[in-house]
């Protein structure tokens, strides 16, 4: 079976999970979709192991057919990212410009040292020498967030606006510098880079800068092109083209295309909506974009709940991952925390506010892509054979799932007692 028919069927396994949710539990769609893929997952696994209806291997060649790290970051996150971007209120933004960019660049940094550093000790005290540098990737890949299961809840529940645009701005930003911390990791560890100040910096503001202005171009010839027709339909196809070639183009010139579609997306739904569309055209705009963004979260949450199948847990695995969620937990919570000690010096803010953006900071199918992006045969263990790869999917995994099941189910009090709190419940 081809990949394009895989992804239909799958597509519309994610659809009927969504619908049967809607009469029987009643939870956030994204959540339910992934927990419904994860059972499936973990009951095609246990049906193996007894013996019966062994489907266990065809899920599996189903699964690593996708390519789910190619899929995703070369592919559908331009459109998310976009989507995301378009729904963003800038002047909202600028009221909270330095408390997203701090938390977007400076927390995330922080929380990837905390969490490199903190497995690299970790592990030593367990007995096993792993490089830091291998550390320092997982620290990487999980760092960013990925509220996209939240936000519908914070929308949802009208969360205070401060809390609201701080979880949106720094979701959408924090994905690209999560990448190019990422990628500039990866280039250390993988690619010959030299470790140096120099070399790591000038990686990271080549595909940081370099997405940003990218996205600005790109965003100024789309408003022209865009302002030049009235033709609804092909007003419409011109912003297609911009998660589409726009995005492969960054891509394949270095620079960070998930910065890149952001800006894009924030310029088009701040500045091009309003004196590019028509009334009846912006209506058009945000219906497409929706419908288009629900679906293909509707398809990754899927996916990263069947990415269980891949995972083939040794006794070692069983340890890292009981550790993962506490310590990405504690990373979050210091690497929040530390900025808003700043923060409050300045100005007053929720007093839920560290909590909600701790516990809403989900992880989801970046993470799994970045991980699923590292080579396999590099031995993290080699004394006990245990493969890089693996190891940190684990984690992730771990990660991934703890936060948007029990993390996305349980956010709602915080977002209850933080509107008390403002006096507007």
């Amino acid at each position: 079976m081809s990949v394009y028919y895989t992804l239909c069927f799958l597509a519309a396994l994610a659809i009927f999970i969504a619908f049967a949710n809607q009469y029987v539990v009643k939870i956030q769609t994204t959540i339910a979709i992934t927990a419904g893929s994860m059972l499936i997952s973990a009951l095609l696994v246990l049906f193996g192991k007894l013996g019966w209806f062994n489907l266990e291997p065809l899920a599996v060649k189903t699964m690593e057919s996708i390519d789910f790290q190619n899929f995703l970051l070369k592919g559908i996150l331009g459109f998310l990212l976009f989507a995301g971007g378009l729904g963003i209120n800038l002047k909202a933004l600028r009221s909270q410009k330095w408390e997203i960019t701090i938390l977007s660049i400076v927390a995330t940094l922080l929380s990837t040292l905390l969490i490199g550093y903190g497995f690299w000790f970790i592990a030593k005290l367990l007995g096993w020498e792993l490089p830091l540098v291998y550390c320092m990737l997982f620290g990487a890949l999980i760092s960013p967030t990925d509220p996209i299961a939240v936000l519908a809840i914070v929308k949802k529940m009208k969360a205070p606006p401060q809390i609201a645009i701080q979880i949106e701005g720094e979701s959408l930003f924090n994905d690209g510098v999560g990448l190019v911390i990422f990628a500039t990791v990866f280039a250390v560890a993988f690619g010959g880079v030299e470790p140096t100040f120099g070399s790591v910096a000038g990686l990271f503001l080549h595909e940081a800068l370099g997405g940003i202005l990218f996205g600005a171009v790109l965003g100024l010839i789309a408003h022209v092109m865009i302002s030049a027709t009235d033709d609804g339909s092909l007003e419409l196809l011109l912003t297609l083209c911009i998660p589409t070639a726009g995005f492969a183009l960054a891509n394949m010139i270095g620079v960070s295309g998930a910065l890149a579609m952001v800006v894009t997306g924030i310029m088009i739904g701040n500045w091009t909506r309003h004196s590019g569309f028509s009334e009846q055209s912006r209506h058009h705009l945000d219906h497409f974009w929706e419908l288009m963004d629900q679906f293909l979260n509707a398809l990754l949450f899927l996916l990263i709940g069947l990415a269980l199948v891949l995972l083939e847990l040794a006794w070692q695995d069983w340890i890292l991952l009981v550790i993962a969620v506490p310590l990405c937990l504690a990373a979050r919570f210091i690497s929040v925390s530390l900025p808003y000690m700043a923060f409050r010096k300045f100005r007053n803010y929720n007093t839920f506010s560290v909590r909600i953006l701790t516990w809403g900071g989900l992880r989801g199918g970046l993470a799994m892509a970045m991980a699923l992006a590292l080579p396999s045969g590099v031995m993290m263990i080699p004394e006990h054979n245990v493969d890089l790869r693996q190891v940190i999917l684990v984690m992730t995994y771990s990660v991934v799932m703890f936060s948007i099941v029990v993390q996305g189910m349980t956010i709602t009090p915080m977002i209850t007692a933080a509107k008390k709190a403002c006096g507007d419940y």
